[in-house]
């Protein structure tokens, strides 16, 4: 995997990947701030991986969102210190037992994003089913 980033102007920057995707990032809040993009990868990787747990389960999935949020650290740089991801799913039959394990498995084997800041961001979870 490869990627660039440019200057575009003032603090912001043009992000390209190796395979044509691309976001702007800025320092001033004129666009998505390098932080919120990690914010958003974890929960983005996550959720990918509890979709992909419960569909494998043969659970029929109506939506999911995970809603993040995340304390950083007063003085730079500035790191996290704690995020908290929520999972909200709605779908036909998923039980407690059902989100507890996908997100456990998210969070403890699969999540790369997650476990790449685990060790150094305290990570929790919690989630809720909307039933159909």
């Amino acid at each position: 995997m490869k990627a660039k980033v440019s200057w575009q102007q003032g603090l912001s920057f043009l992000g390209e990947t190796d395979s044509g995707r691309t976001l702007v990032m800025d320092g001033n809040a004129e666009a998505i701030s390098p932080m919120e993009s990690v914010l958003l990868a974890v929960g983005s990787c996550s959720s990918i991986d509890v979709v992909d747990i419960l569909q494998k389960s043969r659970l029929t999935i109506e939506d999911c969102y995970c809603e993040l949020t995340a304390e950083r650290a007063d003085s730079p740089p500035k790191v996290f210190t704690k995020i908290h991801a929520h999972y909200v799913v709605k779908g036909h039959n998923i039980t407690d037992k059902h989100m507890a394990r996908a997100v456990q498995l998210s969070a403890e084997k699969y999540c790369s994003v997650m476990l790449m800041l685990s060790g150094n961001v305290a990570i929790s979870t919690s989630y809720a089913i909307e039933s159909e």
